[in-house]
């Protein structure tokens, strides 16, 4: 369970990533929610063209991948691994 401190971590990241996303210069950006019952959903836009979205969303999956390693003290292997096994059970609708 989080702590005042983690809460507190976790408002400040939310504001930081809505200030971030107000941004005229995004050109990519990708938002995952897992709400408290479990429900995911998803935000995912581009402004980008479709030779460059590829490379666009690899370079999302990176970040993320690498940020989710750092603070769960695991190889990005491991999380790159276990991402996939999760995506492929997946039924996502945007």
């Amino acid at each position: 369970m989080a702590d005042d401190t983690d809460t507190d971590e976790f408002e400040e990241m939310r504001a930081r990533a809505v200030e971030a996303m107000e941004g005229d210069d995004v050109r990519s950006m990708y938002v995952g929610l897992i709400r408290e019952d479990g429900t995911k959903e998803y935000y995912f836009g581009n402004a980008v063209d479709e030779a460059e979205l590829r490379e666009t969303a690899a370079d999302q999956l990176g970040v993320m991948t690498r940020v989710l390693a750092a603070q769960s003290a695991s190889t990005v292997e491991e999380v790159a691994e276990l991402a996939v096994e999760r995506a492929e059970s997946m039924d996502l609708r945007p």
